[in-house]
């Protein structure tokens, strides 16, 4: 499992194939269940090859202030990018689950960064940075590729804003996990940017109901 070649077919299958066949199959409402699949395949190799110090890899202590100030300061300005690009894009979506279902938001901000962050984060992030290493030594490079895979897995929404948007939050979160190397810390980041798309309004096109016909 740790063999080159097997490294390189298993990083075609994940990152190439599987978003493929999704994308190509229209197979966007089983996302989650995929998701949980491949996340559940990269835990069961990491725990194999790697053994992990689970302490290092959730990398609690690098929630402090010194690491949140930056990441807030720049979600706040995301924010209002999001918000002003909501508004000329898709102006009837801005805030329209405040109107439409506000019951559901609690459990947007709660279980969005548990089921849908978190494995994410793993896959993306920490089993991606270790386990691809040896095709993208260099910080800039790894950086890259994780934002472009990440980008290409939410092409499954077939549409023209959720790919682009993804890899601009794919190079923010594989830059907060290439400073801090904590799990915990890029997943309660996505988390931010996850629950602010929803309650600005572009949460539509990052689940299945986005797909065209």
């Amino acid at each position: 499992m740790n063999h080159p070649r097997y490294i390189f077919i298993e990083f075609l299958l994940l990152c190439v194939a599987l978003p493929t066949v999704i994308i190509l199959g229209r197979l966007a409402p089983l996302m989650f269940p995929l998701l949980w699949a491949a996340a559940l395949y990269c835990l069961l190799i990491f725990i194999r090859v790697a053994r992990p110090d689970w302490k290092n890899i959730w990398n609690w202590q690098a929630i402090n202030l010194r690491n949140l100030r930056p990441i807030m300061l720049r979600f706040a300005a995301a924010a209002i990018g999001i918000i002003l690009f909501t508004w000329a894009y898709d102006p009837d979506r801005l805030f329209s689950l405040f109107y439409t279902r506000p019951d559901i938001i609690p459990r947007i901000m709660v279980f969005y960064p548990l089921l849908s962050a978190l494995p994410q984060e793993f896959i993306f992030c920490t089993f991606f940075f270790w386990r691809y290493a040896v095709f993208f030594p260099q910080p800039r490079a790894m950086i890259f590729a994780s934002a472009l895979v990440f980008a290409f897995a939410h092409v499954l929404f077939i549409n023209p804003v959720a790919p682009p948007l993804s890899f601009i939050a794919g190079l923010i979160f594989a830059q907060t996990y290439q400073k801090t190397r904590s799990l915990a810390l890029v997943t309660l980041e996505h988390g931010f940017y996850g629950n602010a798309l929803f309650l600005i309004g572009l949460g539509w096109y990052f689940y299945h109901g986005a797909m065209g016909p």
